[in-house]
């Protein structure tokens, strides 16, 4: 059986081959994405180089982050929606937040982030694909909440991040969309350096289309409730 460590540098490698057989240059990060996943399978994966992981669940990453306060280097990212009464929690303890998607949310993970934390990175989430049953933000909204985010001094705007469609053809047109987007939007805001799309059926495309970030799952834990 493999191990979460044998994935991982399979996946770094794909990554790699991906980026050499495209011409692609720019460095592409990557997000283990250790949602249910029980604290040792993330330091398996810590101990194999990984340090950046994801959560959509607040209470189950708050849990597993003080469990891991040992690995000085780990890097939390918050993936998942978020309602307003849980930005306290994603304040004090992550680094990241990806899904944020309207001032409100803004507003309270800046007042209620630590000072001694220092700014907490942020994502606006975009719903690319307009559903009305997809979160997001609506993308002729974004430069609106660009510029409440960058007003904000315990944030950091640091760029967007979608969901693409199952489908390979729509989420093909919702990547292009959210490369010219994300263009039209540091155009305004220079310092903007992440681009976060592409999961395991999809980051080809994804980083194809100029993603900066990737977040992958099952590629390196194994299916939910597969024992490591």
């Amino acid at each position: 059986m493999k191990t979460i460590a044998n994935r991982l540098q399979t996946v770094y490698q794909a990554i790699q081959d991906y980026q050499k057989q495209h011409s692609i240059s720019r460095a592409i990060q990557l997000v283990a994405v250790s949602k249910t996943k029980p604290v040792k399978a993330i330091e398996q994966a810590y101990q194999a180089g990984q340090r950046a992981f994801g959560e959509n669940y607040v209470q189950e990453g708050v849990d597993k982050i003080a469990q891991l306060t040992h690995l000085d280097d780990i890097e939390w990212h918050f993936i998942g929606p978020l309602q307003s009464n849980k930005t306290k929690l994603i304040a004090a303890h992550f680094d990241w937040m990806h899904s944020v998607d309207r001032g409100k949310i803004a507003q309270r993970l800046n007042d209620q982030r630590p000072p001694e934390r220092g700014p907490l990175n942020v994502l606006i989430q975009v719903n690319i694909s307009r559903e009305s049953s997809k979160s997001g933000c609506q993308p002729d909204d974004v430069m609106k909440l660009a510029k409440q985010i960058d007003c904000l001094p315990s944030l950091r705007l640091r760029g967007l991040m979608c969901i693409g469609s199952p489908d390979k053809q729509a989420s093909i047109t919702e990547f292009q969309h959210m490369q010219a987007l994300f263009e039209q939007l540091s155009s305004q805001f220079p310092h903007l350096d992440t681009l976060s799309m592409g999961m395991s059926d999809d980051w080809q495309t994804a980083v194809s289309h100029g993603s900066t970030m990737i977040r992958l799952g099952s590629a390196i834990f194994g299916q939910r409730n597969v024992e490591e």
